[in-house]
């Protein structure tokens, strides 16, 4: 009864916890607790009124009655489980990070973003090792201490401040060379304020930043550094001497392959293609260090020492779990299955045998207690989510392959068990399902196996000589390059990455409820089949439904070009894809949000007068069916071409785009009407819509005097021309990419009757025939509120 009423206690913890997301979260964990004493008072006052009855006899033989109310548990433990919820609410409150008066980022002058030239120069101490980014920069965390102005033109400069806070420093890849954590450095640069995302299914950089406990950014240009050696013994030497041995014989990418499968990908720097193609096949887990290696350290440990004492075993297998811990950078993943392995030493010392669910939720509270903020970071849930299915799913999977060696069994369960627990999860983070993923790890299992447990004993004996290490690391060469081969061949079979759409919130815990069922409850063990088709109905049905009466626009937003996706009941159209990066980053996170696996129509104009390689950042993970593509220059440029052979792989169809030529879509008429400006006409279910190019002013006088500039209902424009614009032709609405307008121009704009949208302020924009316009940004703020 003591262990159950602390399993409740833990419970109430970290349902406390996840109730921050639910208004009023901590009032409600203490209705729910109030509710629980109310029912357990009642089985508690029942069960210990038959336990006082006399036992029935029955001739010889008497009938016992079973003393049930010493196993009910008593109200009071419901009481205090909804106290310890409601404090963990006001726990998480507290833990949030917030900057402080000093804060580096209270010294960012307003409105200050990336590309405004107000250089700085901060002083601070390195706090990472510098890593590489996706644009070839080298990143680091910086520790601030002083702020300091450049000297302007007249040669004076302001009086140095004294700052706190975290940095997140990028820089010249060539100016971290010799970087290394606890260095003193002055970097010179411009500060600026993180954004939070602009488009549905983009990556938050604020977010990830405020989870860092950091609030502005630095766009470094040169570094200083003021203290050349380091001044103590740091754990990040060890972990870069491990790397260096391993790189040195294996080479890159299996070099640093081995060491992201020894230590974790964030504690080395695997390069992103690597990465990428790792976490596209659904092998991500094999990049982040945790239980396996931790099992593995253990095990080898456990096996040499297997004739000392019990003391000695406890001892070196604690100190080889910190050591780990210590290298790996303490990772929430790294931090719960150390806990779990301390628990099982524990068992071992006291010769007693450790549950692993109860250890397993011991770590979570722990963990949990030690920081509350880890119970929304996806790492950390997907680590418990995936031990919680080896615990309690995979007997009873071995069970039900009975039929197989227990080898192949096992080999089938772990990955299916995980695959169970994680997926709902992540289709309401990504809306993207591996297709081959099982099969992928059942194959991969024994490979990763072997380069596991060989890159942990090349990285003891790097160690004590460097080039054992790299000798052994060396032998790793095959089953590494193997690996990498067999995950590039299931990343290039058909469909190898479905998009099944973001699930909704109702979706995700109806699933996990009847994951639940089928743990708790032999009926539903029994039909768990039928668990299994409910669970696929839950999330298929809202896809077809949505795929059959769909229709939408979105205006995504971006920098100098208006980029539409129009979904018209399972038919999608893209319309430009702006600049490179704004096709993987901004465009394809929103298909894949939506459930979009192809791309029926493609509209290319040449908005920004130059060449973008965006399209074949789409061609690359999604096929297109029709390209339709206007350009003034040549039409054997090297993109085209290479667009043109990406289509032909998936059989699509290239056009070029005509002027005067109209595009039927569906619900939609797309028509070129201008080639030098350009300007681009829809019409859209009655309305007219114009996407008009940077125009001056008499060019705008002329076009409306001609009659050639239809009169819309909707206008996309830039910022130079919107005033222009707006005057002359009158919209409903009126969208441009920036706010960046003087104080009289938005004065005029304001006195008109357009409504103003800007995509850089706003997000996206949104329409559906039967609603308003809607922006991501406050659809964002007013889903915050209430949760």
């Amino acid at each position: 009864m003591i262990q159950t009423s602390g399993v409740i206690i833990c419970l109430g913890y970290i349902f406390g916890l996840l109730f921050t997301a639910v208004p009023w979260g901590g009032a409600w964990i203490l209705v729910l607790g109030v509710v629980g004493a109310v029912v357990s008072r009642r089985l508690y006052t029942t069960s210990r009124q038959v336990a006082q009855k006399p036992e029935a006899t029955t001739g010889s033989k008497t009938k016992t009655v079973p003393n049930t109310w010493q196993t009910t548990l008593h109200p009071r433990v419901w009481l205090a489980a909804a106290l310890v919820g409601l404090l963990a609410t006001l726990y998480f409150q507290l833990r949030v990070p917030q900057p402080g008066a000093k804060d580096i980022s209270q010294f960012v002058p307003p409105g200050n973003s990336s590309n405004q030239e107000q250089l700085v120069i901060v002083r601070g101490e390195v706090a990472s090792a510098p890593r590489l980014t996706r644009s070839q920069r080298g990143q680091f965390w910086l520790e601030a201490t002083q702020l300091d102005d450049v000297k302007n033109e007249k040669g004076s400069a302001s009086v140095p401040k004294g700052v706190t806070g975290k940095l997140y420093v990028t820089v010249p890849l060539l100016q971290v060379t010799g970087l290394y954590p606890s260095q003193q450095i002055t970097v010179t640069g411009i500060l600026y304020k993180p954004k939070a995302a602009l488009n549905p299914g983009a990556f938050d950089f604020q977010k990830y930043l405020q989870q860092e406990g950091t609030f502005a950014g630095l766009i470094g240009r040169q570094v200083n550094i003021l203290d050349d050696e380091p001044n103590k013994w740091r754990w990040w030497q060890i972990r870069e001497r491990i790397v260096q041995s391993q790189v040195r014989w294996l080479g890159v990418p299996e070099g640093p392959l081995v060491s992201a499968m020894v230590l974790g990908s964030k504690a080395v720097d695997l390069p992103y293609d690597i990465r990428d193609l790792f976490v596209q096949a659904g092998l991500a887990h094999a990049l982040a260090a945790s239980g396996f290696q931790t099992s593995l350290i253990l095990g080898v440990i456990l096996q040499l020492t297997r004739r000392f004492k019990k003391g000695t075993q406890f001892t070196l297998g604690f100190l080889a779990l910190i050591i780990f811990l210590s290298l790996t950078g303490f990772q929430a993943a790294v931090l719960r299955a150390v806990i779990m392995g301390f628990a099982a030493l524990v068992g071992l010392l006291l010769k007693r045998k450790v549950k692993q669910l109860g250890s397993l939720l011991l770590a979570a509270t722990l963990l949990l207690l030690f920081n509350p903020l880890w119970i929304w970071d996806l790492g950390f849930q997907l680590s418990f989510l995936a031990t919680l299915g080896l615990i309690v799913t995979v007997p009873a999977i071995i069970e039900r392959l009975g039929w197989l060696p227990p080898a192949i069994a096992s080999l089938i369960a772990v990955p299916l068990a995980a695959t169970i627990w994680t997926l709902p999860l992540q289709l309401f983070v990504f809306g993207v399902m591996p297709s081959y993923s099982l099969l992928l790890n059942i194959f991969s299992t024994p490979l990763i196996s072997i380069i596991s447990i060989g890159g942990i004993v090349s990285a003891i004996a790097a160690l004590i000589w460097p080039t054992a290490g790299s000798f052994l690391a060396g032998i790793l060469h095959y089953p590494t390059d193997w690996l990498i081969e067999l995950v590039e061949f299931f990343s290039k079979l058909p469909g190898n990455s479905v998009a099944v759409g973001s699930i909704s919130t109702w979706q995700i815990l109806a699933i996990y409820a009847l994951i639940m069922l089928v743990w708790w409850v032999r009926w539903w063990q029994i039909r768990w089949w039928f668990a299994s088709l409910i669970a696929v109905g839950l999330v298929i049905i809202p896809i077809w439904h949505s795929a059959n009466t769909l229709f939408r626009i979105t205006i995504l937003a971006a920098d100098a070009e208006p980029i539409l996706v129009i979904q018209d009941r399972g038919t999608v159209t893209v319309i430009n894809s702006g600049d490179e990066g704004t096709g993987r980053f901004t465009i394809l996170p929103f298909l894949q949000q939506q459930g979009v696996n192809q791309i029926n129509w493609a509209i290319a104009t040449d908005f920004q007068g130059n060449e973008s390689n965006a399209w074949l950042e789409l061609l690359q993970y999604l096929p297109i069916k029709n390209f339709y593509e206007y350009s003034p220059k040549p039409e054997n440029t090297i993109a085209l071409q290479a667009i043109q052979q990406q289509l032909q792989k998936h059989q699509g169809i290239y056009q070029a785009l005509a002027l005067g030529q109209a595009v039927n879509t569906g619900s939609t008429v797309t028509q070129l009407i201008n080639d030098q400006l350009p300007i681009l006409q829809l019409q859209i279910q009655g309305q007219n819509w114009l996407l008009v190019g940077n125009i001056k002013s008499k060019e705008v006088q002329q076009l409306v005097k001609s009659g050639t500039l239809p009169r819309p209902q909707v206008i996309w424009c830039s910022p130079e021309s919107l005033k222009d614009l707006v005057l002359a032709l009158q919209p409903q609405i009126a969208i441009a990419s920036s706010a960046n307008l003087d104080t009289k121009t938005l004065s005029e704009l304001g006195k008109s009757q357009t409504q103003l949208f800007f995509t850089g302020r706003d997000g996206a924009i949104q329409w559906t025939p039967n609603g308003q316009f809607e922006t991501f940004i406050q659809a964002t703020e007013s889903k915050s509120s209430v949760l």
